[in-house]
């Protein structure tokens, strides 16, 4: 259980790829002028990142150390070219607005980042709890600069997500305020300034966390 929560809050939050490595900023900065964009977006990556480390723990002991790069990429380029396939018969709209960034998630370094440090020495269950993980703080990080950009830039929330994402994801879509916001937020700039805002927002929060205390040594022993 132990294990399990500490995969769970590295991927989430304590390493988030996004806020603490500072991996993935091309699609990070690029698809997440709209929360819309950036859901959809996570969410083809997680796929992606589940599927991937499964795969790679499962043919761990067959792939060799010789060959494991070329073979991770081949198994990693295979499940974005089916992503990219099912998005664009079921999520169309959502397809059109990514564009390239879908066939680009082969050279994301999060995924084969993953594969190489963790799903090729781990069991399948550990590799994909740990897909998930990553994936989930990958989609958070997303979503949450893509909402934040949108609100300040365009003063709405999930905007476009009956059309893109679907109709019953259209109790997500609202207005916050009348007229429009500050047209930078959701320029690329915008990006840039949001992301390191929240980078420096994530360490301030860290940073006030108490430290673990080490265990104090006994008087006696002190003295022995």
């Amino acid at each position: 259980m132990s294990q399990t929560k500490d995969i769970l809050a590295d991927g989430v939050w304590r390493n988030n790829v996004v806020f603490s490595q500072m991996l993935s900023l091309c699609p990070a900065l690029a698809v997440t002028s709209g929360a819309t964009q950036g859901l959809g977006m996570g969410m083809a990556t997680l796929a992606v990142l589940i599927a991937s480390n499964v795969l790679v723990a499962l043919l761990r002991r067959l792939i060799t150390d010789e060959v494991r790069i070329p073979a991770f990429v081949l198994i990693i380029a295979t499940l974005v070219t089916i992503v990219d396939l099912v998005m664009n018969a079921w999520l169309h709209e959502l397809h059109k607005v990514l564009g390239l960034f879908i066939p680009l998630i082969v050279v994301n370094c999060l995924i084969l980042g993953r594969a190489e440090s963790f799903a090729c020495k781990n069991s399948v269950a550990l590799s994909a709890l740990d897909g998930l993980a990553m994936g989930l703080g990958f989609t958070f990080a997303l979503t949450l600069m893509g909402a934040l950009r949108e609100m300040l830039g365009s003063g709405t929330l999930f905007s476009g997500a009956a059309n893109l994402l679907g109709p019953a994801m259209g109790v997500l879509e609202m207005r916050l305020y009348p007229g429009d916001g500050i047209l930078v937020m959701i320029l690329p700039a915008g990006g840039f300034i949001v992301l390191g805002l929240m980078i420096a927002a994530k360490r301030a929060l860290d940073a006030r966390k108490p430290a673990p205390q080490a265990h104090a040594i006994p008087a006696a022993a002190v003295a022995s």
